[in-house]
């Protein structure tokens, strides 16, 4: 089953779960807010993933962050950003078992 990576009150990942009900797909929801990110699960994202395309630089929360934390970003650093602040993750985030889609515009699910 697929697994939607999302915050409920972002709007790209309520059309994002309207356009999969609508091709009547399968899903489960992980709200990042509610059902937090561990460090495998976060690990099991950056496997098909690369770590600097799933930071969220455009969020509300990188924005509030000090520059010391934004300072000399590497792969550690921004591992344990993710970790700390789980809505830095670029959302949605659409597992399918075989990739992970960052991200949803309309038509992008249309192949499922």
């Amino acid at each position: 089953m697929l697994t939607l990576y999302v915050i409920k009150n972002c709007d790209t990942c309520r059309r994002a779960r309207k356009a999969l009900d609508e091709k009547g797909i399968p899903f489960q929801v992980h709200d990042l807010r509610e059902d937090g990110l561990s460090a495998p699960l976060l690990e099991h994202i950056l496997h098909r993933v690369p770590i600097m395309e799933v930071l969220n630089r455009r969020s509300t929360t990188w924005r509030q962050l000090s520059e010391n934390d934004k300072a000399d970003l590497d792969a550690n650093t921004a591992r344990q950003l993710l970790l700390s602040h789980p809505t830095l993750l670029k959302r949605p985030l659409l597992d399918t078992g075989d990739e992970i889609l960052v991200g949803y515009r309309d038509g992008d699910y249309d192949s499922l």
